[in-house]
């Protein structure tokens, strides 16, 4: 038996025949902070507990969230994050790779290119070793809109993020990747940009025109727990066997029991169909009982009673806090106004981007103020977009809030209908003599 090992081993020498493992390699991303944004940091600890409940090491996987929620002074656990109501901690051993202003669209794509030296002396250095015989899977929660996905500082454009994952597939950093991506609009990220031959498989929330959104909102830590889309994903391969269902599989039982919103599918599609969850969240390990009954109970009522769109997620929480505080009390006046101020934050949003609109269509193409406004149409002039919004993101307001990203739209459609990106910018400066600051 030696003699043929010896022999064997030889002959790989002498051929110049190598022998290789496939490893996993994973980037889970939460591009918010805050208490009210809660959901996008628990989901990513959640992602990151079946990842290292499957055996994916320590050292393949990447996490970028803002990491404020363990210690913050609204937590009335200390130390403790749950993704789902009675559920356990799950932010126990989450690497902390990117937290606070390393939270960037620049150090997710440099995390992803593999660009160590781009990261030298930023948080924990860690990036993407992948190769060709390797799977990656990423995973992005937060905010969004047409045609991007919001970061604690700053957005990724669509056009930038599939760029990117192009470069990959050209420097072989990959042989077969799955994209989850939970934000409003979340389609419009891979919707006519993602191929369908470079081995990536992805899902997303949302359609290119609609919310994701919010669940399990919670009494005692007053806020959402967890997103549909990414609850739904994640308590399935809670409590299934993934390593005996498809990438297609899973993205059935999310689309079914994800009813708030259309979940999708882009690029290879027949890879989705004929490789497993666990050749990119890894091999399971154990399956717990208990994880399938809260999986039925969840499915069939805590998703349907409590969702609500993100946009409306912030004044959602403040009118549940109001309405469970006492009458005539300091906190509830202080609740009212708070309540208030959003509305009124709102209006005022709407009003400026309308209004930018409206002087955008009086420098040329006067009469399309209606269709613009109330109709979302498929985004192509990915270029006029970026360069718009980035302006409105500098004279404005911060692209973060999301009652702006659901009103960019509105943008898109301007440079659809062929007004340029200088006319649009000079309606911006018009429109916007200073940048609104608000307290979120």
């Amino acid at each position: 038996m030696y003699r043929y090992l010896t022999i064997l081993i030889a002959s790989f020498v002498l051929f110049g025949i190598s022998c290789t493992w496939a490893a996993n390699w994973a980037v889970l991303v939460a591009g918010s902070n805050g208490w009210y944004n809660y959901r996008h940091q628990a989901d990513v600890c959640h992602a990151y507990q079946i990842l290292h409940k499957n055996g994916i090491p320590d050292s393949n996987i990447v996490v970028m969230m803002y990491d404020d929620l363990a210690k913050n002074v609204e937590n009335p656990t200390k130390g403790i994050i749950i993704n789902h109501p009675d559920g356990t901690d799950v932010y126990h051993g989450v690497p902390h790779d990117y937290t606070h202003l390393e939270v960037t669209p620049k150090n997710f794509m440099h995390v992803l290119l593999g660009e160590k030296a781009a990261l030298q002396g930023v948080g924990s250095g860690k990036v993407l070793q992948s190769g060709p015989d390797d799977n990656v899977f990423i995973y992005f929660t937060d905010h969004g809109a047409v045609g991007l996905v919001a970061f604690p500082h700053g957005v990724l454009h669509a056009k930038e993020l599939n760029e990117t994952i192009t470069k990959m597939y050209n420097e072989k950093k990959y042989k077969q990747m799955a994209i989850y991506i939970e934000a409003c609009e979340s389609g419009s990220m891979l919707e006519g940009l993602l191929p369908d031959n470079i081995n990536i498989y992805a899902t997303t929330a949302s359609n290119a025109e609609e919310s994701s959104y919010a669940c399990y909102y919670d009494e005692k830590r007053q806020t959402y727990l967890g997103d549909v889309y990414s609850v739904v994903w994640m308590e399935d391969s809670d409590a299934e066997k993934i390593d005996q269902e498809t990438l297609y599989q899973q993205f059935l039982v999310t689309q079914k029991y994800t009813n708030t919103s259309h979940v999708m599918q882009y690029g290879d599609l027949t890879l989705g169909q004929t490789h497993n969850v666990s050749e990119f969240q890894g091999a399971t390990q154990q399956i717990y009982k208990h994880h399938r009954n809260l999986l039925k109970k969840h499915r069939n009522t805590l998703l349907r009673r409590d969702a609500v769109p993100t946009e409306d997620v912030r004044i959602a929480i403040v009118s549940r806090r109001l309405a469970a505080a006492e009458d005539n009390s300091a906190k509830k006046l202080k609740l009212e106004r708070e309540l208030a101020q959003l509305y009124n934050d709102r209006s005022i949003i709407t009003s400026r981007i309308e209004q930018i609109a409206s002087k955008a269509l009086l420098i040329n193409r006067g009469g399309y103020l209606e269709i613009v406004t109330e109709k979302r149409m498929k985004l192509t002039k990915y270029d006029c977009y970026q360069s718009v919004t980035e302006h409105i993101h500098e004279k404005c307001f911060d692209l973060q809030n999301e009652f702006v990203l659901n009103k960019l739209y509105i943008m898109a459609n301007l440079c659809e209908i062929g007004l340029r990106d200088f006319t649009m910018k000079q309606a911006v400066d018009e429109t916007c003599n200073e940048r609104l600051h608000f307290d979120y």
